[in-house]
């Protein structure tokens, strides 16, 4: 079907006080920043029953006037020394929009992704193949709104050296309110953006490293079979396994460390690994407010750190879901202000620009607490949220439920994984694979 999408328009929005100057003119890149380069824009959209292109774009540019780091561009710099340095340029180039239809497609080719990713599927995302040091000549945002034969899809793509998954939910919060109700921005722009400055006082900026566009000594092979499946938890089966987890553990374990838990075991079960093998659960954490001194909630950019609880195959297959849930717990409180300076100073004496993560990771993305469905662009609420390209073996992205308090997981994995999960009726007891 993919032949099936015909663009309509490519365009820049750009902030509608466009020749009125920012306060911030360049934004230095941390390690955390810079650790990304070589990784793809990060990809999200919402389904909808109806939008209006035009009144889309205008609030769209409304909204930039705000959030300008999203506007800019990276500039990279040569240095002396045979690296490179890059900064974020707030000069409001824009942001890259595509209208695209797509008659012959419906909702429900999108909803039900019961199998491997349908080829049209990357097709509805603006950035695949962008790797964020694109982001020198590619927007740090990217937006695509295709209109399919009974709905409308908008995807967008984004750039995790600017901003990471809270501040770009925050963005898309303001832009559909924006769009619903205040065309002009006034009552969604009382406060200015705050943006996280730098953090790491014993680190020189800016940073040299590496040209990340030169060839990686290691490439990291990926599936080209892999499945999408969405995973569904109820409110009762999320409560169900957190008293599970819960009634295990010495220690308080959250709702949704018990339900990555569960998935975890299940899909390390099922993977073909040898007990000797070590397994990951990669978590994003969101340093905000565990840094010293803590920075504002609101703060815009990338301020996560990634978590990463490892364990050999054998200890997680041998200990119950608490065992488990508390190997994550543990992980995410050990993730303090301390810990993030000391990678930083560590990173900077040690440069790696990775390509991509390990295969035989759970790698967590996005989070259950951004409400996804109170973007509602002023045509209703969407209908479902749904990450795009790139597909990673092990890729689990978090995404709140409709239903109150359950939670939906878009999971990619090997298609024996899949095979093995439909038929496991302990894990379909509590996840239901749609």
């Amino acid at each position: 079907m993919e032949e099936e999408l015909v663009v309509i328009s490519k365009s820049i929005v750009n902030p509608r006080s466009l020749k009125k100057p920012t306060s911030v003119k360049k934004i230095q890149l941390t390690p955390w920043d810079l650790s990304r380069l070589r990784f793809g824009y990060l990809q999200r959209g919402l389904l909808f029953h109806k939008i209006e292109v035009k009144q889309l774009q205008a609030s769209l540019s409304v909204a930039l006037d705000r959030f300008y780091p999203l506007a800019g561009r990276l500039v990279k710099l040569k240095n002396d020394d045979d690296t490179v340095s890059f900064f974020i340029s707030c000069d409001g180039s824009g942001v890259e929009f595509v209208h695209a239809v797509a008659k012959n497609i419906e909702l429900s080719d999108v909803l039900e992704l019961s199998g491997s990713v349908p080829g049209f599927f990357a097709s509805f995302f603006p950035a695949t193949g962008i790797k964020n040091y694109h982001g020198v000549s590619r927007s740090l945002l990217m937006v695509q709104v295709t209109e399919m034969k009974d709905g409308v899809f908008i995807g967008f793509g984004y750039n995790s050296t600017v901003a990471d998954a809270t501040s770009i939910w925050k963005f898309i919060n303001a832009w559909s309110e924006i769009c619903s109700k205040d065309s002009s921005g006034s009552q969604t722009f009382q406060r200015r953006l705050h943006l996280k400055g730098w953090f790491f006082d014993e680190i020189d900026y800016p940073i040299h490293i590496p040209d990340p566009e030169t060839k990686p000594t290691s490439y990291v092979t990926t599936p080209t079979n892999l499945q999408e499946k969405m995973f569904h938890v109820t409110k009762e089966n999320v409560l169900k396994l957190d008293a599970k987890a819960n009634d295990e553990a010495d220690q308080k374990i959250s709702s949704i460390q018990a339900v990555l838990a569960y998935i975890w075991r299940s899909m390390v079960k099922h993977s073909g690994m040898s007990r000797e093998e070590e397994t990951h659960c990669r978590l994003p954490i969101n340093m905000r407010q565990r840094l010293n001194p803590p920075l504002e909630e609101e703060c815009f950019g990338n301020v996560s750190q990634t978590g990463i609880a490892t364990v050999t195959v054998g200890e997680l297959l041998d200990h119950g879901l608490g065992w488990a849930a508390m190997q994550i717990n543990n992980m995410e409180l050990s993730q303090t202000d301390e810990k993030a300076k000391a990678f930083a100073e560590n990173w900077v004496k040690n440069i790696k620009i990775p390509v991509s993560v390990g295969s035989k990771d759970l790698v967590v993305t996005n989070s259950h607490r951004f409400d996804v469905y109170c973007n509602d662009f002023g045509w209703g609420k969407p209908i479902a949220a749904r990450a795009g390209p790139p597909y990673l073996n092990g890729r689990l992205v978090v995404f709140k439920g409709i239903g109150e308090a359950s939670l939906d997981f878009q999971a990619c994995l090997l298609p024996q994984v899949v095979e093995k999960l439909v038929k496991d009726a302990e894990f379909n007891e509590y996840v239901s694979i749609v």
